[in-house]
């Protein structure tokens, strides 16, 4: 059976490009020409703040006071997940070495980068697992320095939440600025920080936009665009659990598509019926989102057997991944393109956005085909290194002066020449590319 869309996207995140390459450029040549001055001018149109850009150690505290004790017991614990998980995978990178041929030993380091740029959303919905994930993993994995960035509320600055986040996950610095003002200022090294290795965490278009122009410049977790979420279910599948959940992600965004695989046409007519009621039930701000992403970007699909449906999965390469479906071992064995995968129903993609341990900074629109998402090793450098005696050079001297000739490169050769002519001195040796 070929699929069938019981719902079709009339709409995909390429439908909503927006133009802002431009608008982005000019913002960040700006910054970079007037330095401090120019991106508090940007902070006051944009942000529309004027206090404090770095957080003063005094207002840090004064901020995490604020956070009710309850909601503070919560981030810890979502804190000591994630940081748990980073140090398990940070211990999957290990430094080594090998003999590749005797008397020449080569190897590798794992060197995390000197500092780390976190931004952290503050807009529609204060981002305090943004804050968790990224900033705690740069620390587990070993970063000098960390700054935390999230846009200030007007009068109010950086809410509260985060900033009690972002402080016990480890950072250095908080800076109450957003956009891409706040992104060149870490990159730039504005107001006394230092220029910025990496920039990672979720941000809107022109946040994305940044990141893009200035990636080779400096490092990035990834290219992000609007969030998207896919489910596989099969006839045992819970249709109000599943409605739940499709409407829990469409909430993110209006743009943010959602996307039903099931193999069961009377689960997908219950799911399709259920979720319009769900989002009438949302608060107006989140109802709003969720009403314009499941008109206009969600899915539903109808597959033959679980083969269609697993590789017609693997073909959205979602960020988000969640199956509820029977014998979840074959599902974890059979799909290869996924940001994070959610097994089962007693999972939720909800839980690994805030409080798992698994981060949340994941690739999107068909970027898990080729990657994964944020994680220890973002923040390092794989670096090689090699030694040789003089003995263990020679057959290595010998193999690079005939291939650089035969490729040209003649100065490579006698690289190479001027090595064995020294260590070797009364040995003649043939050099040539056709000996």
């Amino acid at each position: 059976m070929a699929r069938e869309y019981l719902k079709k996207a009339t709409l995909t995140a390429k439908s909503d490009a927006s133009e802002v390459h431009e608008t982005v450029k000019t913002i960040l040549a700006d910054i970079e020409a007037g330095g401090d001055a120019k991106a508090m001018e940007y902070a006051a149109r944009f942000d529309r703040y004027e206090g404090n850009v770095l957080m003063t150690p005094e207002e840090i505290e004064a901020a995490c006071a604020l956070v009710p004790e309850k909601l503070k017991a919560d981030i810890r614990f979502a804190h000591d997940n994630v940081k748990r998980f980073a140090e398990k995978q940070k211990s999957t990178m290990s430094d080594m070495e090998i003999e590749i041929v005797p008397g020449l030993i080569a190897g590798q380091k794992a060197i995390p980068v000197d500092a780390a740029g976190c931004y952290v959303p503050g807009g529609r919905y204060s981002h305090i697992a943004s804050a968790i994930m990224t900033v705690t993993t740069a620390r587990v994995a070993g970063c000098r320095h960390i700054t935390a960035c999230s846009p200030p509320r007007p009068g109010v600055g950086v809410a509260p939440a985060i900033v009690y986040a972002a402080h016990i996950s480890g950072a250095d610095r908080i800076m109450a600025m957003g956009g891409v003002q706040g992104v060149a200022a870490m990159t730039f090294g504005l107001f006394g920080l230092p220029p910025a290795n990496i920039l990672v965490g979720p941000g809107n278009q022109f946040v994305a936009e940044a990141k893009r122009i200035l990636f080779g410049r400096v490092g990035i977790d990834m290219i992000a665009g609007p969030t998207d979420s896919l489910i596989l279910a099969d006839a045992q599948a819970d249709p109000m659990v599943v409605a739940t959940d499709l409407v829990s992600q469409a909430e993110h965004g209006y743009n943010s598509p959602v996307w039903l695989v099931t193999d069961d046409r009377a689960l997908a007519g219950k799911v399709m019926d259920l979720v319009p009621g769900l989002i009438e039930d949302l608060p107006e701000v989140n109802r709003e989102n969720a009403f314009a992403a499941w008109r206009d970007y969600a899915e539903v699909i109808l597959c033959s057997d679980r083969a269609e449906m697993a590789a017609c999965s693997d073909g959205y390469a979602p960020e988000h991944l969640t199956v509820q479906a029977d014998d979840l071992d074959w599902w974890l064995a059979h799909l290869t393109c996924y940001g994070s995968l959610f097994l089962g129903e007693e999972t939720t993609v909800a839980y690994g956005d805030k409080a798992t341990g698994t981060n949340h900074v994941l690739p999107t629109s068909g970027a898990a085909s080729y990657t994964g998402g944020l994680s220890v090793h973002k923040y390092m450098k794989i670096v090689t290194w090699q030694r040789a005696t003089r003995e263990g050079s020679k057959p290595v001297a010998l193999a690079t002066a005939r291939i650089s000739r035969l490729e040209g490169m003649e100065g490579h050769a006698r690289a190479a020449d001027v090595r064995l002519a020294k260590y070797f001195p009364d040995e003649t040796f043939d050099l040539t590319a056709d000996g």
